[in-house]
């Protein structure tokens, strides 16, 4: 019997475990692998490689592909579409480092 992991998340639950092939990804978001590889192409997403070069997304990755697609189903562009879920998650990241610094500036 194989010895068992000692890692502390199983790679099932890991958000950014690269465990879906493009196929099934785009099965999931009920899109075109082509969809997938235009999110490559634009950066909003930058899939693994397996060892024989083929994609492998993550869950977090797929639920980026998810707003994405959100956003083109109204009518933006791809390529807009990418910039704004980027600028999201600038701001997101903003907001949660203002968080912390007003935290650690009202604690101290």
């Amino acid at each position: 019997m194989p010895p068992r992991s000692t890692r502390p998340v199983d790679k099932l639950d890991d958000d950014h475990y690269p465990a879906y092939t493009t196929g099934r990804a785009a099965e999931i978001l009920g899109t075109t692998p082509a969809f997938l590889r235009a999110l490559d192409n634009n950066q909003l997403i930058t899939p693994l490689r397996s060892e024989a070069g083929h994609r492998r997304y993550t869950r977090h990755q797929l639920r980026l592909a998810a707003r994405a697609r959100q956003l083109v189903d109204t009518g933006t562009h791809i390529e807009a579409a990418c910039r704004i879920i980027n600028l999201e998650n600038q701001l997101q990241q903003a907001q949660h480092i203002n968080e912390e610094l007003h935290t650690r500036n009202t604690t101290s």
